[in-house]
């Protein structure tokens, strides 16, 4: 099982739902119908996979930040309040690790369920 982050599965899983279109033009528009607002155009279809994967983060990071909703994506709900860890710090090593990595020792995690 490997180490994944809350933020990037969410948007390869947004990702996987992208749908894209071919134009009369012959460029390529891409969205995510879970995702207002989340299209992209491009004259290859990578760049406008890339454009999509972009204009994604860009969404999620603003819609984070002004406390918007956000689509509910696999079993990912990003709309919870974090879960509030205080760590009392003691003398074994993992601590002192800890202790060096942060000053600040208020965390704040999202946890899911992976596939």
């Amino acid at each position: 099982m490997s180490v994944q982050f809350i933020l990037s599965e969410y948007i390869d899983r947004a990702l996987a739902r992208a749908e894209y279109d071919k134009l009369e033009d012959g460029t390529f528009a891409g969205r995510i119908a879970v995702c207002p607002g989340v299209v992209s155009f491009a004259a290859t279809l990578r760049e406008c996979e890339a454009e999509l994967r972009s204009t994604l983060e860009n969404w999620l990071w603003l819609g984070l930040k002004l406390g918007h909703t956000l689509p509910v994506i696999g079993d990912i709900d990003l709309n919870r309040e974090p879960v509030s860890l205080i760590f009392q710090l003691g003398s074994t090593p993992i601590d002192d690790e800890i202790k060096d990595a942060s000053e600040n020792h208020d965390h704040y995690i999202y946890s899911s369920k992976t596939s």
